[in-house]
């Protein structure tokens, strides 16, 4: 689905890959409909829009509240009348802790927003794409969800969740106008960790240029978007480990948490 003069939604839209995701969407011709649960932060979005902020609406909606997605989805139709695209992006990860010492009150906190908020957009926001003569639902899933990253346990199998879930729909909308894409970025230069209530040490090794920046992941995301591509694959982690993990997944799950073990052995 090509994105010029079509509408779509973006969850996060107030930081990282989502306030990207927004912003190159409207470089893109497409207008966007923010959604994100800091208010201040979908300010600053509008700000960074500058030019072309007439086709940018921003919406203060708490995604793990089904009555709040709701509300949203009708201010998005008051505002531009139809819905041709949703784009599930926002995310939290969990306390860098293994599964015996996490609260479980993170727990549910993260399977609320990774999981429940995707469910609760999909919901609400798949009618109104099937009205449609061409849509296109995104969920952005994670590396985490399909490798095993110790530490992130709950986080990657919320993300997991979100993985079968959109292939699921992809199998169940193929006669339908509605493509489906999941999305799985590796590491990207974000604010995940404050965002998500967090204060984890800071490591070099996190810094590095080979990080994938926003911008390019915005950049893919929506490339495969407007190719109604499958699955995305963001930045070279990705790609390297989703193959590994094809050939060898014992392998790779013992690569990457080696990985996990020098870092956090690092940053503490």
């Amino acid at each position: 689905m090509k994105l010029a003069s079509k509408v779509v939604v973006v969850t996060g839209g107030g930081n990282g890959i989502g306030r990207a995701l927004v912003l190159e969407l409207l470089a893109r011709g497409a207008s966007a409909a923010a959604f994100d649960v800091s208010a201040e932060a979908l300010r600053e979005t509008a700000r960074l829009a500058g030019g072309s902020a007439d086709r940018l609406a921003t919406f203060t909606v708490d995604i793990t509240q089904r009555a709040a997605v709701e509300a949203g989805a009708r201010q998005v139709l008051q505002r531009f009348g139809v819905v041709d695209g949703v784009i599930n992006c926002a995310g939290i990860i969990q306390p860098f802790v293994g599964f015996e010492e996490l609260e479980d009150a993170a727990v549910e906190r993260v399977f609320a927003v990774n999981w429940g908020g995707t469910l609760h957009m999909t919901r609400v926001f798949l009618p109104l794409l099937r009205q449609r003569p061409e849509a296109h639902l995104v969920n952005v899933s994670s590396m985490g969800g399909f490798l095993p990253v110790p530490g992130q346990t709950i986080y990657g199998a919320s993300k997991a969740a979100v993985k079968l879930f959109t292939e699921g729909l992809h199998a169940e909308l193929a006669s339908s106008p509605v493509r489906v894409t999941a999305v799985f970025p590796g590491a990207v230069a974000t604010n995940i960790t404050a965002n998500s209530g967090l204060e984890l040490p800071k490591d070099p090794a996190l810094n590095s240029r080979k990080i994938t920046q926003p911008e390019d992941a915005a950049r893919q995301i929506l490339d495969g978007m407007e190719g109604d591509a499958y699955r995305v694959l963001v930045g070279r982690d990705a790609k390297l480990l989703d193959a590994l993990y094809r050939l060898d997944p014992k392998r790779a799950a013992k690569l990457i948490a080696r990985m996990i073990r020098k870092l956090t052995k690092g940053s503490s």
